[in-house]
C-alpha cells in the first residue's frame, strides 16, 4: 500500500484504495444489459406456486358488492373536525368525508394476488402509482374477478411526469430476462379473459424496451391464444420502428396516452414526452396493423379548454380516419 501511495501520491485516499483494488483484481467480467447478475446473493426469489380451479366467474352483483343507501346532500357536504396532537399542543383538523375514503386492503384475495406477484417479481401500476382503488380492483371473490395492470420492465422510470408517483432514475436496474415468461405464466393461470400490459419508460435502453414488451406479448399468446391483450406503451423516444414492432407482436389493442392537451403538455408531462410525437405513435401503430384497435386517454380538470379537447380529437381523426367512421 505504501508503494501504491508513493506512485499515486497526487491521488486522494479513496482514489488510492480504488486504484489498489484495480491493480490486485485478476478477472474482469462483463454482462449484457438485460441480464441479472448471478453474483447478487442478497435477493432470494420466492418459489412460484398457484392454486388451480379459479376459473369460475362470480355474478356481477357479487363482484360490485352490496348496494348501500346513497348519501344525502347534507351528509355528503358536511365537514367533520377532530383535535389531534399531544396534550397542550392539539390542533383542529378537518377530516375527509366518508365517501372520499377508501378501505385499507386486507382481504384474502388481495393478499394472494400480491403474493403471486412478488413470487414472480412482477410489478403493477396499481401499487407503484399508489392507486387508491387497489382494494376494489384486487378485491374480487377470486382471481378471475380481479383486475390488475401489469407494469413491465421494473418499477423505476427514466421520466418524471408531474401526475405520476412511480419512482424515477436516470439509470434504473437492468431488465429481468425472465419477466416475459413469468408474466405469461401468471396470466395464463389466473384465467383472465382480458389483460392490460403497460411499462415504465426506459430511455436508457437502445430500443426503449420494445423487444422486451414484444416478447412478453408473444409468450402470453403462446400460452393462452384466446386471451385479449392490450398494450399501453410509451413513445419509445419517437422511434416508430419500435412502435411497429410492438404493434405486430399479436396484441389486440394498442394504447398510448396523450395525457393532456397540447398547451399543458410541457407542464404536465416529462419534457421528452411531446404532443405531436404521441400523435405519430398512434398513427404508426395503425399503419403497421390496420385492423388493430388503437386507443388513447386524457386527463380532465387540469385547466384545458373545450376547443383544445376538440383539437385532440381532430388530430387523431386526421391521422386515423377509421377511428371515427
Amino acid at each position: 500500500m505504501a508503494a501504491t501511495a508513493t506512485r499515486y501520491g497526487c491521488l486522494k485516499a479513496p482514489q488510492v484504495r480504488q486504484v489498489s483494488r484495480m491493480l490486485t483484481s485478476t478477472t474482469i467480467s462483463r454482462t449484457f444489459a438485460t441480464e441479472v447478475s448471478s453474483n447478487d446473493s442478497t435477493t432470494k426469489r420466492r418459489p412460484t406456486y398457484f392454486k388451480d380451479g379459479m376459473n369460475s366467474v362470480p355474478s356481477f352483483s357479487k363482484f360490485v358488492g352490496v348496494q348501500e343507501e346513497p348519501f344525502s346532500t347534507e351528509d355528503a357536504l358536511e365537514l367533520r373536525t377532530a383535535m389531534v396532537g399531544p396534550a397542550g399542543r392539539k390542533k383542529q383538523i378537518t377530516r375527509l368525508p366518508e365517501w372520499l375514503k377508501t378501505p385499507i386492503p386486507n382481504d384474502s384475495n388481495y393478499k394472494q394476488i400480491k403474493k403471486d406477484l412478488r413470487g414472480l417479481n412482477l410489478h403493477t401500476v396499481c401499487e407503484e402509482a399508489k392507486c387508491p382503488n387497489i382494494s376494489d380492483c384486487w378485491g374480487g371473490s377470486d382471481k378471475s374477478a380481479a383486475t390488475a395492470t401489469i407494469m413491465l420492465m421494473g418499477d423505476t422510470c427514466t421520466r418524471g411526469c408531474k401526475f405520476c408517483s412511480v419512482k424515477t432514475s436516470k439509470a434504473p436496474p437492468p431488465l429481468d430476462p425472465h419477466e416475459p415468461e413469468h408474466t405469461a405464466e401468471a396470466l395464463s393461470r389466473w384465467g383472465l379473459g382480458y389483460v392490460v400490459l403497460t411499462s415504465v419508460d426506459r430511455d436508457d435502453l437502445a430500443d426503449g424496451g420494445a423487444r422486451h414488451f414484444t416478447e412478453t406479448i408473444m409468450k402470453i399468446k403462446q400460452k393462452k391464444p384466446d386471451m385479449l391483450v392490450e398494450a399501453l406503451t410509451g413513445d419509445y423516444a419517437g422511434d416508430l420502428e419500435m412502435v411497429g414492432m410492438v404493434a405486430r407482436s399479436g396484441l389486440d389493442v394498442y394504447a398510448h396516452n396523450m395525457e393532456t392537451v397540447e398547451s399543458l403538455t410541457p407542464s404536465v408531462r416529462d419534457r421528452r414526452a411531446k404532443y405531436r410525437q404521441s400523435l405519430k405513435v398512434l398513427e404508426a401503430a395503425k399503419k403497421a396493423v390496420p385492423s388493430l384497435i388503437t386507443k388513447t386517454s386524457i386527463m380532465l380538470g387540469l385547466g384545458e379548454q373545450e376547443d383544445e379537447l376538440w383539437q385532440i380529437l381532430r388530430g387523431i381523426n386526421l391521422l386515423i380516419p377509421e377511428a371515427y367512421n
